[in-house]
Order: C-alpha cells, then sequence, then structure tokens
C-alpha cells in the first residue's frame, strides 16, 4: 500500500487542531487559533517522523507523553501545573473519543484499507472520513460534557469570591446560581447579589442600615456628609422580580473589581455590581452571594434581564 507522507501530514494537521479547539471549547479557554495551529503541526510532524522511524526513541510512550504536554502548553500556555494537568486529561479525553469515532468510521467504510504503525493509522482511506469521525466525536464530547454539568451538585458550584471596594475588600461565599440573570436596566452590567450583614467591613454603616430609606429617596441632609459622598456616585437601584416578590428594588454598588475563584482558577470580573439585599440567602449560611453564570463566561445577551431567585 502506498503511502503519501503529505497526506498523513494534512490528515493529522486537521485532526490535532479540531481535538485542540474541542479541549478549548469544552474547557472555555480564550483560544488562539494560531497557537493551536502550531500545535497541530508539532504533533503531525510527530507522526510522520515515528512512522518513519528516524529515532527509536520517538516511538516510546513516554515520548507521546511529552508530546502531549508540549502541544497542550503550545495551544493554551496554562499559568499552574495544576491548570495544565486539567487540560491535559480533558486533551485525552477527547483525543480517546475522536479516534474512536473516526476508526469506528473507518473500519466500516473501509476496513482493508487500514494500517496501524508504531499507534499510528494510515491508509488510502478518504481524509473526509477521518474529519467526520472528528465532527462526530466533537457532537458526543460538548454532549457529554453538558449533561455532567447540568448535574453538579451545589456543593460543586459554591466559590469564593473578593469583592474590592474603595480600596477595601472583603471575602465571602458565592453560590453559582443559573437563575441569576440580575442586569442594570441601564447599563446592563451583571450583578451580584450580596447579603448587607457581609457588606458592613467595605460600605458605611450608615448607608447599610438606611437602604430602604435610600432607595425611596427618603433620606435626611445629613446623610450626604462627606464621607459618603465618594459611595454615592456609585449607586444604582436594580429592579428585580421573585417568587412571592413581582416588583422589588435592590440598592446597587459599583465595585472597583471582583475577583471569583473557582476549581482553583481565578477570575478577575471589573464590571459588575453588587446588589445589596437585606436578608438571608442561604438558611444553612453555606453562601452568602449568589453568582450568576453569565459573570464567568461573559455573557453576550442583547436585552437586560431583571430576573434574580432570592
Amino acid at each position: 500500500m502506498t503511502v503519501y507522507l503529505d497526506v498523513v501530514l494534512l490528515e493529522n494537521l486537521c485532526m490535532n487542531y479540531i481535538i485542540l479547539f474541542a479541549t478549548g471549547y469544552i474547557l472555555k479557554i480564550k483560544q488562539n487559533h494560531i497557537r493551536e495551529l502550531i500545535s497541530a503541526l508539532l504533533g503531525a510532524i510527530y507522526a510522520i517522523v515515528a512512522y518513519m522511524q528516524i529515532l527509536e526513541i520517538y516511538s516510546t510512550i513516554t515520548m507521546k507523553i511529552v508530546l502531549s504536554i508540549v502541544m497542550v502548553y503550545i495551544a493554551y500556555k496554562p499559568k499552574t501545573l495544576k491548570l495544565l494537568a486539567k487540560q491535559l486529561v480533558i486533551f485525552y479525553l477527547t483525543s480517546f473519543v475522536f479516534g474512536g469515532c473516526a476508526f469506528a468510521l473507518l473500519y466500516f467504510v473501509r476496513p482493508q484499507d487500514i494500517l496501524m504503525k508504531d499507534g499510528i493509522y494510515i491508509g488510502t482511506y478518504p481524509i473526509k472520513i477521518a474529519l467526520l469521525g472528528c465532527i462526530v466525536g466533537f457532537t458526543i464530547t460538548v454532549i457529554s460534557f453538558r449533561i455532567v454539568k447540568s448535574k453538579l451538585t451545589k456543593k460543586d458550584m459554591i466559590c469564593n469570591i473578593k469583592i474590592y471596594i474603595n480600596e477595601k475588600d472583603i471575602v465571602t461565599t458565592a453560590i453559582i446560581d443559573t437563575g441569576n440573570l440580575l442586569k442594570d436596566p441601564i447599563t446592563r452590567v451583571p450583578v451580584i447579589v450580596v447579603e448587607k450583614d457581609i457588606l458592613y467591613g467595605v460600605l458605611p454603616n450608615k448607608i447599610l442600615n438606611n437602604l430602604t430609606q435610600i432607595i425611596g429617596g427618603d433620606v435626611s441632609q445629613e446623610f450626604y456628609e462627606e464621607e459618603n459622598i465618594e459611595y454615592i456616585s456609585k449607586f444604582r437601584v436594580i429592579p428585580f422580580s421573585s417568587i412571592g416578590k413581582e416588583n422589588g428594588m435592590l440598592l446597587g454598588f459599583k465595585a472597583d473589581k471582583v475577583i471569583v475563584e473557582v476549581n482553583g482558577n481565578e477570575e478577575e470580573v471589573k464590571n459588575v455590581i453588587i446588589g445589596i439585599y437585606d436578608k438571608k440567602l442561604s438558611k444553612k449560611g453555606t453562601y452568602s452571594a449568589l453568582l450568576g453564570l453569565d459573570i464567568l463566561g461573559g455573557s453576550e445577551e442583547n436585552e437586560p434581564v431583571t430576573k434574580v431567585s432570592l
């Protein structure tokens, strides 16, 4: 059977790129397609070198693991070893699914033209079969991960957040609430709902003790003293609806930034409003804030949503 190295290179380049793209998509990494293409090309060149047996060391399992690590690092440039390990695991899982789908299609279509050498499948099969296997694998992988994520318990959705306001900061526990789509109706900035008691360290007591009066505009002239003026300019009134309260109002405050820690990864969110809630969010005190998925995922919705599960 005649094997054309340029065809093998192209096939591996395409498959590697799709696998890297799928891995980044699943992990919601901000993808750099040039870096992913370079990484895919490196893997394709390795496939040629391993097949030609230029050096026997290239066919060892150690070399294959090293190659995987290098490919993942080039594609995503993880900042920590823990993040690298996570990306590597998803990369392997995605590769196994893609490889299984592609090989199954090849086996049923043209099994006589499949050749395996040093762990590399080559042959005269059409490249579209291999690419179709990647597409099927991508679909299966994405759907599977979505099903797994939908089964997460509340314990898995708990995270720590650090709120920065006027050179002060406070740390608390938040739950990632899929029902929290609350936004400022004017600026469309997302809102993190936080219990009032948590904010006593970063906001003046006079503000926190008079939330209802501030929202209704019923405050005395003494309220506008110098120590409160710098905070007043950052006030927002956020309308919301919840069970038992159709037309509620929250006093919101523009934070300087919020650091969200999820599964060991930190994400900095600068454009966010803190909605002050004067009751308890959790009966057992498990969490003190509600964090919407759009804050983590960078929602691109076009219309403001003012619904929250309070």
